[in-house]
């Protein structure tokens, strides 16, 4: 076993995997193997961090459709959409976080990397359709203040998760934090159709905003899969620091 490491480990002895809870492996074992220990106080950190996000989202989505059915806004209503995304990362970085391996971390981040496809397919969608068909919005004041909050609040999420997620070298809850970033983003977007169109009725401002989100929404599904593709198992990880 080496000694003076930097980093702190747990000395574990096994013959059989590790299993997992919370972070933290739990085993009776013989063998001696070396494994990176999660600081319980990050990681209750990162699981508040997403059970926030997960209840301003629920709570968000039911504020959205009603303001989008009201207003016939179709920007609210992709919105709505995009924090069903939002919650669907959260709910897969929670189940990651309180089963932490490699496997799991693999999944994991496919799947977040398919929530962004799909998020990206949508606005593309939504935007040629209120375009082509010329949709108006009429000005929404309740939209306005909910996604101007939201905007505040992804922002505030997003860094904390990228702050835990760096100390807690989990590409996982980086990955979805990235998620919450473009939540943050979209938002703004949104925002600034919602003013525009209410100050001055250019409804095509609306949908025309989302386009910035395509962009990071295709360079973040691309660094979410080829980082699944790059994870290592975790007993080629073990073998590699005994």
């Amino acid at each position: 076993m080496r000694h003076g490491r930097a980093r702190r480990v747990a000395v574990l002895r096994t013959s059989a995997p590790a299993k997992w809870v919370f972070g933290v492996a739990h085993l009776s074992t013989k063998t001696d193997l070396e494994v990176p220990v999660v600081h319980a106080p990050l990681l209750r950190r990162g699981l508040v961090l997403e059970y926030l996000t997960l209840g301003w989202n629920v709570v968000g989505v039911v504020i959205v459709v009603i303001a989008a059915y009201a207003a016939h806004s179709v920007a609210l209503a992709g919105f709505g959409l995009d924090s069903l995304i939002e919650i669907f990362a959260s709910i897969v970085v929670v189940w990651q976080l309180t089963g932490v391996n490699q496997h799991r971390e693999r999944l994991a981040l496919r799947l977040i990397g398919f929530a962004f496809i799909a998020l990206v397919i949508y606005i593309v969608v939504q935007l040629l359709s209120t375009l082509l068909t010329g949709t108006h919005a009429v000005a929404s004041l309740g939209g306005i203040i909910w996604i101007a909050a939201t905007f505040l609040v992804m922002l505030l999420l997003a860094f904390g998760k990228r702050t835990t997620g760096q100390q807690m070298k989990n590409e996982v809850l980086l990955t979805e934090g990235r998620v919450t970033l473009v939540d943050a983003y979209l938002a703004g977007a949104v925002l600034v159709g919602l003013v525009l169109n209410a100050l001055f009725g250019w409804w095509w401002a609306d949908p025309l905003a989302s386009l910035v989100i395509v962009y990071y929404g295709i360079r973040e599904a691309i660094h979410a899969l080829r980082e699944s593709a790059k994870s290592t198992p975790l007993t080629d990880t073990l073998k590699k620091d005994i």
